[in-house]
């Protein structure tokens, strides 16, 4: 008896294996020796890829936690699929507490960077780019979290995706921010998702940059409790290369934040700039839909202070001719659709097609200049954003 207390007092004190570093080179078999890396990992392992170019012909996935995955830069580590075989992403992850920092990919088939169900994950300095340029051809997504609670993405950079360079969708508790969307159809869309922040980030060059979205049949609904803040949004007047079909095919070029069918959205201390059709955009969802669980409305959404450099001078809208020179030659930066609810700061310009019924087109409308109260009491932001303690994971 005295034996096995002491053997079990043994184990009791015993420290966990250590964490190991298993580092990868470019060259030969790489796909083979990173791809055995990742399914050998044990939580709290770091897979290190050392600087060069790494010629990939098939996806990359992960499935064990509290795994980092880190490389020497998003111009010094390089995974290059334009010759994968498949159509799948490049990278997907599936378990919780993943860290992604200091890599790129090019040219995937499909999405660039995917998580599923991956909870309190961080991209870290990542690029993501399709090196044709935009191109219906192009992976949908380049950094896509997707049913996840706990999502930082902080300091990448994305080019070339034909849906969004920067989604987040179906998710819960997010953070993006410092991140450069350039040339994308959706620069940075947030999805049916809710207490996401995004700030300081640059969206140019994309058809439409900052989206924030809530969509019908989906199996996690009601987007909602969003701050839009101090982000250069400028020039995106990229012509829409989406697939037909693809939600984000409607987006008019140069539309620079766009709300449609959340609540709770604050827009405020942005700069945007050469965004023809519409600096900011808040409309309800358009298609027919039949899910009995779906608001289809923008409801308290509050535009406040941004620098506007003009309006809408090339709306890509019905009838723009005819708006434009109602409105002395340029539209207003703020336009709404007149369904739900919308609050604008005193003194910010807008107009209103004075809709009345979701789902009618601009054949009935009746445009107008905006008159909407301002918001009435501070935007309550608590719990918005990615959980705290993914800070800790950047140094």
């Amino acid at each position: 008896m005295t034996r096995i207390a002491i053997f079990a007092a043994l184990l009791a004190g015993a420290s966990p294996l250590a964490a190991e570093t298993h580092t990868i080179t470019p060259g030969d078999g790489a796909q083979e020796r990173l791809q055995e890396a990742l399914i050998l990992a044990e939580p709290g392992d770091e897979i290190v890829l050392e600087a060069g170019r790494y010629t990939l012909t098939d996806g990359l996935s992960l499935d064990v936690d509290n795994v980092t995955v880190r490389g020497a830069g998003m111009d010094g580590t390089v995974l290059d699929f334009t010759t994968q075989a498949g159509a799948g992403e490049g990278l997907l992850v599936t378990s919780d507490n993943v860290t992604l920092r200091d890599f790129a990919v090019e040219n995937p088939k499909g999405d660039g960077i995917k998580s599923k169900g991956a909870d309190n994950i961080v991209y870290h300095r990542l690029r993501v780019t399709w090196t044709r340029g935009p191109h219906p051809e192009n992976g949908a997504y380049a950094i896509y979290p997707v049913e996840s609670t706990g999502v930082l993405v902080d300091g990448v950079k994305v080019t070339g995706a034909s849906d969004a360079g920067i989604y987040v969708g179906q998710s819960d508790r997010i953070t993006v921010r410092n991140s450069i969307a350039e040339a994308n159809v959706a620069g940075i869309e947030i999805e049916n998702s809710r207490n996401a922040l995004v700030e300081h980030n640059v969206a140019t060059r994309n058809t439409g940059g900052i989206l924030v979205f809530d969509l019908p049949d989906l199996p996690v609904m009601g987007g909602g409790n969003v701050i839009v803040r101090n982000n250069l949004v400028v020039a995106n007047d990229t012509p829409n290369f989406a697939p037909p079909g693809n939600i984000v095919a409607g987006v008019r070029r140069g539309t620079g934040i766009m709300v449609m069918a959340n609540e709770n959205v604050l827009i405020e201390d942005n700069i945007l700039s050469g965004n023809p059709t519409a600096p900011v955009m808040v409309i309800a969802y358009v298609q027919p839909y039949d899910d009995e669980r779906y608001n289809p409305l923008a409801r308290n959404i509050v535009v406040g202070e941004n620098a506007f450099d003009g309006g809408g001078y090339d709306p890509q809208l019905d009838g723009a001719e005819m708006l434009t020179a109602a409105f002395g030659g340029e539209l207003p930066p703020v336009m709404w659709d007149g369904l739900g609810s919308l609050y604008v700061a005193e003194g910010t310009p807008g107009w209103t097609l004075n809709l009345t019924e979701q789902g009618k087109g601009l054949g009935a409308a009746r445009p107008a200049p905006l008159t909407v109260e301002p918001p009435a009491s501070a935007f309550d932001a608590s719990g918005i954003g990615a959980p705290a303690e993914l800070e800790t994971r950047l140094k």
